[in-house]
């Protein structure tokens, strides 16, 4: 079953590598008033239950795919 796992910045966490690509976009003329830059992780776990998907793609993301402590993340499965 695929999972995808989307990681991003917590609110209020410092993004440097977002505010980057703001200003970058800014520059070129785009009107951009924010940026978040953050990861995707596409999954293919051998399941075919959606919710032990779901288990297991939010463990994995706790345990190795995001730091609990600047990141938050997302689980979809489908």
């Amino acid at each position: 079953m695929r999972v995808t796992v989307l990681v991003r910045p917590k609110t209020g966490i410092r993004d440097p590598q977002g505010e980057a690509i703001g200003r970058s976009l800014g520059g070129l003329g785009y009107p951009v008033s924010a940026v978040s830059a953050g990861s995707i992780f596409d999954l293919e776990i051998d399941t075919d239950d959606p919710k032990e998907a779901e288990r297991l793609g939010a463990e994995m993301a706790v345990r190795v795919l995001s730091n609990d402590l600047i990141e938050g993340f997302e689980v979809i499965v489908g």
